[in-house]
């Protein structure tokens, strides 16, 4: 599976320590940005990732900033991206089996531990084809069709 991977400044850390582990793992990662703990724009990696998403150059995403909020919301600009905010394994569950999430955020203040367990349950979640799921993903799909 090849899965993307960005970050502000904020979540570098974070993700440069993600990085090897997911390769480890045997999984292709890409990664988008920011290459340094020079302060960046958050928006900019995060609809980087999404539009690689988007593009179908990579399965999944993963992006991290200080909060996991702002580029979370900067991600779920991009049309057809579903990124989750989660804070624990049972909202990377729920995130991929309910929802179908396409691209997760982190916080960078969540222990390497944590964040490791939160990946290995949403790659490792597959979405749950059922009927209400698809349906309430398909009003959110065609509200984005509508959108100018």
């Amino acid at each position: 599976m090849k899965i993307g991977i960005a970050s502000d400044h904020r979540g570098y850390n974070l993700k440069t320590n993600l990085i090897p582990y997911l390769q480890k793992k045997g999984y292709e990662v890409v990664d988008y940005g920011t290459d340094s703990l020079k302060s960046v724009d958050y928006p900019d990696f995060g609809i980087l990732l999404g539009e690689k998403v988007r593009d179908q150059e990579v399965e999944l995403g993963i992006v991290i900033c200080g909060s996991g909020i702002g580029i979370s919301i900067a991600c779920n600009k991009v049309k057809g991206v579903r990124c989750a905010k989660v804070n624990n394994i049972r909202e990377a569950r729920l995130a991929r089996q309910d929802n179908n999430a396409n691209v997760i955020a982190l916080n960078e203040k969540m222990f390497l531990f944590e964040a490791k367990d939160i990946l290995d349950t949403f790659l490792n979640t597959p979405y749950q084809e059922i009927e209400r799921y698809q349906r309430r993903i398909d009003k959110i799909s065609e509200y984005e069709r509508k959108r100018k």
